[in-house]
């Protein structure tokens, strides 16, 4: 019983973390039923109450509630073991809510957030182009926007812009759009050799992971992309699974997106075989795709600074313009 009325309870702090205005107890009540918890309004504001007494949200009488720093802790402290598996969760729910028709190229597509200084737009757009020519992003459609400008939520900070690249899970939720079920094994280094695809020299699962892999392999500085572009380097990368007999219909699929600007895969393996020294399920084909943050990672091996999120949030692909165009 404690352990499920803390869940409870984090699940009630995470909402009202995510709303950027005070949120009440009914708003609070039908999110959480949309979440799975059937929690009546009256024992929402039970909770809330013992909430504002230890300090975790603050009171803006009729409008609700919002989080305190406190809270923000609380949160992010709390139940360790529920976040096990969470990007696979996050990955399978943004799959599933992106809605990009390849034949029509309009839709739903998701994004990374990159923020960087304003002053330092001109020399990152420069280093990611070489990673753009070659292929190693996810696609070639960006979005750009300005400082105090919001995208679904995300706003941008006085001083900075940000950068909206492509994630590779746009290849998931195309994918299961067709009827072809994906599965994300994990996200790594990948060792490019005479600009092509060697081995993973680094990987982490993302069924046992609570961030994601890339953003982990970025900020630890361990990418190599520009010398990629070059011909010899590490790019972050990923490991999806299909099944075998969907194998003719994918490669038709992605060689669509591709032409749509929203990404490739690096390579396809055969059915039942490894992939880079990587094992494959029985009657289970490998897809290697490339890292949507990987032209980010080439900024920040120029010495640029960037914040980055993977998976942040999705926008209609007319937004987008193509990278070259900038």
């Amino acid at each position: 019983m404690p352990d499920d009325l803390d869940r409870k309870t984090n699940a009630i702090l995470k909402i009202i973390s995510e709303s950027r205005e005070p949120i009440g107890s009914v708003e609070i009540s039908e999110k959480l039923k949309e979440a799975g918890i059937d929690m009546p309004e009256r024992t929402v504001r039970y909770h809330l109450k013992k909430m504002s007494d230890e300090g975790l949200m603050n009171v803006h009488w009729k409008e609700g509630r919002m989080i305190t720093n406190k809270g923000k802790d609380e949160l992010s402290n709390s139940l360790v073991s529920d976040k096990v598996g969470f990007m696979s969760q996050r990955i399978e729910t943004m799959a599933y809510k992106m809605d990009f028709d390849i034949h029509e190229k309009s839709g739903q597509v998701i994004l990374n957030i990159s923020f960087i200084q304003k002053a330092d737009l001109a020399k990152a757009l420069k280093v990611m182009a070489g990673v753009y020519k070659q292929k190693l992003g996810m696609g070639e459609m960006v979005a750009i926007i300005k400082e105090n400008e919001e995208i679904n939520g995300v706003v941008v900070p006085a001083g900075k812009i940000a950068l909206g690249t492509l994630c590779s899970i746009n290849l998931n939720g195309i994918l299961l759009k067709h009827a072809i079920p994906v599965e994300s094994e994990f996200g790594g280094l990948l060792q490019i050799e005479d600009g092509r695809p060697l081995r993973f020299t680094d990987i982490i699962n993302y069924s046992g992971s609570t961030l994601d892999p890339h953003e982990i392999f970025l900020k630890s500085k361990m990418t190599s992309v520009r010398e990629a572009a070059a011909g010899a380097g590490k790019i972050l990368a990923g490991l999806r699974e299909i099944p075998a007999a969907s194998k003719d219909e994918a490669e038709a699929i992605l060689r669509r997106t591709e032409s749509a600007g929203i990404g490739r895969a690096l390579m396809m393996g055969k059915p039942g075989q490894t992939v880079l020294g990587m094992p494959v399920g029985v009657e289970r084909v490998g897809i290697v795709v490339p890292g949507g943050l990987n032209p980010i990672a080439a900024v920040e091996e120029a010495g640029i600074e960037t914040e980055s999120k993977a998976l942040v949030t999705m926008v209609d692909y007319g937004k987008l313009i193509n990278f070259f165009d900038i």
